[in-house]
């Protein structure tokens, strides 16, 4: 039996201990993309489920209605946001709060920036790949729209992540997990119906309609219409004035309710 010499010990790869702020913000956006794609109870109902409901209201109950797969591709690309942005910020932030880690990267040297611009990035990342899903699909249904208007479409449907976001910052930091996944749940459904994403509001009760102009997702949905040509152009401002003032609302919330952790 031939005895071997132990083998010298495996040298770490030398990793700076002081990266640079830059590389530090890249690696943090990385980190969080795949955290969050190794999670089958957020990929699936965030990116699968907007391209399959588009697929059986657009499509299926459209009958092949390239008008109709037209106006359905714009307010179903704000629903494709919202899922991300509202689980993305709401349940992770819950859950990173109940088990220490946001604790402990406050902690941490790291830029205090670099935590929520990892997550805008994952967020905007998954958003995008849904509703380029259903842009694919919109394409196969008959949709054709010029090279202006796909661009202003996916500049509104990228915009749309940042007041759902805020509401999902807002949420995570003042409810436990599963509390915040029940609201993030209510909210998403209710902002999807309410705001006319998958049927107009026009055949909602008067009441439902009115609080639809409280909702981002209303708002966003007409001025996505608009960018397609669906929509009156001329009336930009009666939405997108609201959505402004509801966003400044987000933010606000959000803002109190990271305040309230730091306290």
């Amino acid at each position: 039996m031939s005895s071997r010499p132990p083998a010298p010990p495996r040298s770490l790869p030398d990793v700076d201990p002081h990266p640079p702020a830059r590389q530090v913000y890249v690696r943090e956006a990385w980190a969080e993309i795949v955290k969050s794609a190794r999670l089958p109870q957020f990929i699936i109902p965030t990116i699968a489920l907007p391209p399959a409901f588009y697929a059986l209201f657009a499509l299926a109950i459209g009958q092949g209605s390239a008008e109709v797969a037209t106006r359905n591709l714009a307010t179903f690309g704000v629903f494709a946001v919202m899922g991300p942005a509202l689980f993305g910020f709401g349940a992770n932030i819950a859950a990173e709060r109940e088990s220490g880690q946001l604790e402990l990267k406050r902690l941490s040297p790291m830029p205090a920036g670099a935590q929520i611009s990892a997550r805008v990035v994952a967020t905007t990342a998954f958003s995008a790949l849904a509703f380029l899903l259903i842009y694919t699909l919109g394409v196969m249904g008959g949709v054709r729209l010029s090279a202006g208007q796909w661009a202003m479409l996916a500049m509104v449907h990228t915009l749309a992540v940042i007041p759902f976001a805020l509401i999902g910052l807002g949420i995570g930091y003042r409810l436990g997990q599963k509390g915040a996944i029940a609201v993030a749940n209510i909210v998403f459904l209710a902002m999807a119906v309410l705001g006319g994403l998958w049927m107009p509001i026009a055949v909602l009760p008067q009441a439902m309609q009115t609080m639809a102009w409280a909702l981002p997702s209303y708002h966003l949905g007409e001025i996505a219409l608009m960018a397609t040509g669906r929509g009156d152009g001329a009336q930009l401002w009666l939405h997108a004035g609201p959505l402004l003032l509801i966003t400044a609302a987000a933010g606000l919330f959000a803002w109190t309710g990271e305040r309230g952790q730091a306290a």
